[in-house]
């Protein structure tokens, strides 16, 4: 309340000294209206003095004194009516007045109230960061945060696969101590969308590994909460991305999911650190690299900072040639359609028998996506985690591709 009485008093008093100033001259300053009715008797003099001289005319004179004559009348009409304004009409000074007052008061008290905080206290850097650990230190933990959400559906599994998967939560149930029959799990959960029960398969293998789990055991156990909590970073999530950082600080997965820890509990500055780390190591086309570039210039000027967003080349990925493009413009829509099925097919093939990068198993696994051939696509999706099961980078890359295929939810 102190703030407003002290901003509105100061407005006031501001628009206060301009009215006057509008309304009235200094002293010392001659209206407008008097000196144009010395300058009008001198003209009147002048007259005079020409006709004298024979310069001008009797009848010359007479017209000149007349209209001189009406201009001081008109002067010196202006200069009573004007009175300490200057010569300035009245109405015209208040309506100046009360314009500048709208302005000033509304135009200034309406913009605070779009971009300021209105009823915010003192708001220092130490305060602000002693809100930050508090808000950190207590926020929900995952069953927690979990319970606030709508429950979310997995999907179903169909056929013989339903029947498998039925069958291996039966047998990892039974034999709580099966490392393999838990990994196998978590990964088929995390297909089926099912992410709390992937995450807890995931969190028996850690269990089982122990010291020997690696980053990107405990990377995959904070993607699968993360996921499961709709991107909220809780302090389970948290635990398991210091255990990645610390037996590998450089592991780019886990940096990323613990700058958006730092942005979810008002830690941009450090956050925005991180992340521009990342954006520069690169490579361009990892797949957390999409989220950052999306979010770190609002970032930056949340924390900030002055940032310009680096030019990025695109990807140098194999492709038709200028050739088959020349070629596919001639060709009928279905003509391009089996061109088109057949670079995927002999894609496909390669990768099946002699292997590829993890862009190239994206690659596919999105262009039977855009063939509207989901089940090809889930079958890539399968294989590439067999593939990619020890590399955690190279598998993110490839999930990136599944979560944009629709294949994971």
């Amino acid at each position: 309340m102190t703030f407003w009485v002290v901003v509105t008093v100061i407005a006031l008093a501001i628009t206060g000294l301009l009215v006057l100033a509008l309304l009235r001259v200094r002293p010392e300053e001659e209206p407008p209206a008097a000196y144009d009715l010395r300058v009008y008797r001198d003209q009147l003099k002048d007259v005079d003095r020409d006709l004298a001289r024979g310069v001008i005319g009797k009848e010359d004179a007479e017209r000149l004194r007349a209209e001189v004559s009406r201009r001081i009348l008109a002067a010196d009409a202006q200069l009573k009516e004007g009175g300490d304004t200057g010569g300035q009409p009245r109405q015209v000074g208040l309506v100046m007045a009360a314009f500048m007052a709208l302005i000033l008061i509304g135009g200034g008290l309406g913009i605070y109230w779009k971009i300021g905080a209105p009823g915010y206290a003192d708001f220092p850097l130490e305060v602000r960061i002693d809100a930050a650990k508090e808000k950190h230190a207590n926020r929900a933990s995952q069953s927690e945060y979990e319970a606030t959400l709508p429950v979310q559906t997995p999907l179903a599994a169909e056929g013989d696969y339903a029947e498998l998967i039925q069958k291996l939560r039966t047998t990892v149930a039974e034999r709580p101590d099966d490392l393999q029959g838990h990994q196998l799990l978590a990964r088929n959960e995390a297909n089926l969308g099912n992410d709390k029960a992937a995450y807890e398969a995931q969190g028996h293998v850690l269990r089982l590994k122990a010291a020997e789990a690696t980053p990107g055991d405990y990377v995959f156990h904070a993607e699968l909460m993360i996921s499961s909590a709709q991107g909220y970073v809780s302090p389970e999530a948290e635990a398991s991305l210091r255990q990645a950082i610390e037996i590998q600080p450089n592991h780019p997965v886990a940096r990323y999911y613990w700058g958006l820890m730092l942005i979810q509990n008002d830690r941009q500055d450090l956050a925005f650190r991180l992340w521009e780390q990342l954006l520069y190591e690169g490579p361009h086309d990892a797949p957390w690299l999409g989220p950052i570039r999306a979010n770190i210039e609002r970032l930056a000027w949340e924390a900030g900072v002055k940032f310009q967003m680096p030019a990025v080349e695109a990807p140098a990925l194999s492709g038709p040639t200028a050739e088959d493009m020349e070629a596919a413009g001639d060709m009928s829509a279905e003509d391009r359609d089996e061109m088109i099925r057949g670079m995927v097919a002999n894609l496909s093939d390669r990768l099946a028998t002699e292997g590829g990068t993890p862009n190239e198993w994206a690659r596919l696994i999105g262009a039977y996506g855009v063939l509207g051939e989901g089940e090809q696509a889930a079958a890539i999706w399968a294989e590439a985690q067999q593939v990619f099961d020890a590399d955690a980078e190279a598998l993110a890359v490839v999930r990136a591709a599944a979560e944009q295929a629709g294949l994971i939810k």
